[in-house]
């Protein structure tokens, strides 16, 4: 994969197709992410901090930040009161900027392609907050995460306009909800990276 400009990493990021290429990408990206993201106005990690905030009793109990990357989304979540965080990234470049920050208890690289390193219920949450994503990470990824949750857990994920472009996304939560799998907590469409006029949908589901 090419080397990147600062200014075009965004512009990339929704055309990654395979595990690998993701991994060069956001290694490549790690050192300028933050300062390219955050000049875009992403704001998605703190609407998913909030919603999840709005439907956890305890803000104490251990949540992962899955696909953490530098830890944006860590920094929202802790900010609204959870202090056990731990985070997975792909990236071990990410990670490395991720652990700079201070927020989180533990940190591992996963391939969330692969079998989760825990069993169900080591979370009492869980976040995936601009993770499930057409190229990224496929629909199914949804009824995986909440597999890992034991009843009354809670999974705040996003997805942003390019994934809702894909009826495979939203069709996989449905399923999960008429099963009687997961109910939906919350649910709100809002701006995602607004510099790029890009907005995104929060779930917050419960395991049932």
């Amino acid at each position: 994969m090419p080397a990147h400009k600062q200014t075009d990493f965004l512009d990339h990021a929704y055309r990654i197709n395979t595990t690998d290429d993701a991994r060069r990408f956001y290694d490549d990206w790690a050192q300028t992410y933050d300062d390219e993201i955050s000049a875009n106005g992403y704001i998605t990690p703190v609407r998913c901090a909030h919603a999840l905030a709005a439907h956890a009793a305890d803000p104490s109990a251990p949540i992962l930040d899955i696909g953490c990357g530098t830890g944006i989304s860590g920094l929202a979540l802790r900010d609204v009161g959870f202090s056990v965080i731990d985070g997975s990234d792909l990236s071990q470049a990410m990670l490395d900027k991720a652990a700079s920050k201070g927020i989180y208890r533990e940190l591992w690289q996963a391939d969330l392609q692969s079998p989760f390193p825990f069993s169900t219920g080591t979370y009492q949450h869980l976040a995936a907050i601009g993770v499930i994503a057409t190229g990224h990470m496929p629909a199914e990824t949804i009824a995986r995460l909440a597999d890992l949750l034991s009843t009354g857990g809670l999974l705040v994920f996003s997805l942003n306009d390019h994934t809702l472009e894909d009826p495979r996304f939203e069709a996989a939560l449905t399923q999960l909800v008429d099963q009687g799998i997961v109910a939906i907590k919350h649910e709100d469409y809002g701006e995602h990276l607004p510099g790029i006029g890009l907005k995104s949908k929060v779930f917050v589901v419960i395991r049932i």
